[in-house]
């Protein structure tokens, strides 16, 4: 662990680059390295011997593993491949030296990903050992010599965090190609990422941390809320047997602070679903897997947990709709772009929700849902949604009712809209997602909760800036408000956000601080205890975007990107929740045809003209109006004219 000690600072950096030395010099050395014969068997008890496969000029061995993620993704490349080089005598053998992996898991992973090569177990790690092979998928390309002539990546499409629409190397490829031909493969490494093979470990029995007496507490409360089975994680953490073959790869996720999954600074705000590791956590655990990541004694285990299966509200939802009316079909590789899907809850009065919760049909491919209530003719949920938020889900997020005496309220009339984010696992999937509400009586309802924003649809980020910043502001409270909580929103090409509450003068205080925003991640912070905002308060958000290459996860560092919808382009919201005193409303909301918007717009746009020409310019606006004109200025010139204000007005009006 690090400390904040500039001694022991370059003390590690200097013990890091000698490691780093030390693990370059040994990937040197497969590179040539004979590989003897070895037999093992597949998952049905067929003996399979490299020497088999001697008529064959090449043989591929990858090291797989049946629940790592990108083992999954890269499990039909393999295939693929394989069928692709079969006439050119190229022989496919996967390899499971995980000890966590039983054999009925590895014909699973065969079946589901259509895995056809022969798939065989490693039992206790032996080639996995001779051949120094360190994680899934790894592969080693060997000569009609049976010597090692790359080792490594299969390609750059997929790694730890990062997906891209195609690959921009494939490796593997290009190196079956070059040996092919009667030459030297030109890069014989290119270091895989992935999940550390589950060795079997020598454990130290005499360690004083244990799975039994201090993990299984730890992996309770911090992991296997996800970590279980039908969860979004791609593996179980709540047995041993499991837990052991994961050992490193937990260490090296905590150390990185991948996992678990929280990215806000702990300079600003308490949040309720903080999910950070102490101190002391991670350091029981780092002592637990140098010391062999030993069993203990199982009386010293804790009473197992009972987590809520289904629905998380604090009682069965009062009504439940599906998303969409038939199943989606999410393909097994590549990226998907969002989907959106419209639904109508023929709501003839306005409806309070007390609570609200998305239900993934699918845990295993829903990235994340972004639900919104758009009353018809408005521009709320659409394009991302500004206004009209109601309710997310992100993998982990446990759903919960609003504070006593407040609700959320949905217009009548209003229809539901729901982008879904999906994401590929290696073989096609099925998904019909559904969400709940628990409603409110209007007569306790006191405080109404608002999602509000401050967003910046303007954007025009730069070709290779890798630290581009971007503001917004919210509009002022008229009144006193509670702040309740955030949701950040950006892309892949998301570097850090930051909120800040900017009062009547000027002045400003963090609220939160996400230093490391993390796409894979749409987190939500719910505060601890809600914030008093004074009247007039507004909220004010940072957000610095990498558009270089540098951000292994950008799509095209050669592109200005703009505000859209998809993944490849980008969004800079700042969503956050706010409680307001309840104000009583007609019984039937007003129908959108007699919305009174268009003619105070008109007038707005009117007294924005400073110079009377009958065009905007860029300068002239801010606030909601600058974000109609990034939406109207279609031709990007930086002026609207007659004719563009005119559109635009039209279609507010709808």
């Amino acid at each position: 662990m690090i400390r904040l000690v500039s001694v022991n600072v370059v003390v590690l950096l200097v013990v890091s680059t000698a490691g780093m030395v030390a693990a370059e010099d040994a990937n040197a050395e497969r590179i040539g390295k004979p590989v003897a014969n070895f037999t093992l068997q597949d998952f049905r008890s067929k003996k399979h011997s490299l020497e088999d496969y001697q008529n064959h000029k090449l043989v591929v061995i990858a090291f797989l593993g049946a629940e790592c993620p990108l083992a999954k993704l890269y499990g039909p490349r393999l295939q693929s491949l394989a069928n692709s080089y079969e006439p050119n005598q190229v022989a496919f053998l996967g390899v499971n030296a995980n000890c966590q992996d039983s054999i009925t898991e590895i014909a699973a992973y065969a079946r589901i990903h259509g895995v056809s090569f022969p798939l065989l177990k490693d039992t206790g790690n032996r080639l996995a050992d001779a051949m120094s092979a360190v994680r899934t998928p790894e592969v080693f390309l060997l000569n009609e010599e049976r010597r090692i002539a790359y080792w490594g990546r299969i390609d750059d499409q997929y790694g730890v965090g990062v997906v891209r629409k195609e690959p921009t190397r494939h490796d593997l490829k290009v190196a079956i190609d070059q040996l092919l031909a009667g030459e030297e493969v030109a890069r014989p490494i290119q270091e895989a990422e992935g999940c550390f093979i589950g060795r079997i470990r020598k454990a130290n029995e005499t360690s004083e941390v244990t799975y039994a007496n201090q993990i299984s507490r730890i992996l309770q409360k911090r992991c296997v809320q996800c970590h279980r089975e039908g969860e979004i994680a791609p593996f179980a953490l709540d047995k041993y047997d499991e837990v052991v073959g994961w050992a490193e790869t937990i260490a090296e996720v905590v150390k990185d602070e991948r996992m678990p999954p929280w990215h806000a600074s702990k300079k600003h705000g308490h949040f309720v679903n903080d999910r950070r590791l102490s101190d002391d956590e991670k350091d029981l655990i780092y002592r637990w897997v140098d010391n062999g990541a030993p069993k203990g004694d199982v009386s010293q285990l804790p009473t197992p947990k009972k987590y809520t299966i289904g629905w998380q509200l604090p009682q069965q939802p009062d009504l439940v709709l599906p998303i969409a009316k038939r199943p989606y079909r999410v393909p097994a590789e590549g990226v998907v772009r969002y989907q959106y899907f419209k639904v109508d809850p023929q709501f003839k009065e306005d409806k309070w929700i007390r609570a609200a919760e998305l239900l993934p049909g699918n845990r295993s491919v829903v990235h994340h849902i972004l639900a919104f209530a758009r009353v018809p003719g408005s521009r709320s949920g659409s394009s991302g949604g500004l206004d009209g938020f109601l309710v997310g889900y992100v993998p982990g997020l446990v759903a919960r009712p609003f504070p006593e005496g407040m609700a959320k309220r949905i217009p009548a009339g209003a229809e539901l809209i729901f982008q879904v984010h999906y994401t590929p696992i290696g073989s096609e999937q099925l998904d019909v997602s559904k969400i709940g509400f628990v409603f409110a009586d209007a007569e306790e309802v006191k405080y109404e909760v608002r999602t509000t924003s401050a967003a910046q649809r303007y954007l025009r980020i730069p070709a290779g800036d890798e630290n581009y910043r971007v503001t917004a502001i919210s509009r002022s409270s008229r009144d006193e408000a509670l702040l309740l909580g955030f949701m950040p929103h950006m892309h892949v090409r998301g570097k850090s956000f930051r909120y800040e509450a900017m009062e009547r003068d000027g002045s400003k205080k963090v609220l939160l601080d996400v230093p490391k925003f993390d796409f894979n991640w749409q987190t939500s912070y719910r505060l601890a205890e809600p914030v008093k905002l004074a009247a007039g308060t507004r909220i004010y958000c940072t957000a610095h975007y990498d558009n270089s290459k540098f951000n292994l996860n950008n799509p095209d560092p050669t592109k200005t990107v703009r505000w859209g919808d998809q993944t490849w382009e980008e969004m800079m919201i700042g969503y956050f929740d706010v409680a307001v005193p309840k104000v009583e409303r007609p019984a039937t909301s007003r129908p959108p045809t007699e919305r009174k918007e268009p003619e105070s717009l008109r007038e707005r746009l009117q007294q924005a003209d400073r110079n009377k020409n009958g065009k905007l310019e860029r300068s002239e606006v801010s606030g909601r109006l600058g974000v109609l004109f990034a939406l109207w200025d279609r031709d990007r010139d930086g002026v609207l004219t007659r004719d563009e204000i005119k559109r635009g007005l039209e279609r507010v009006a709808r």
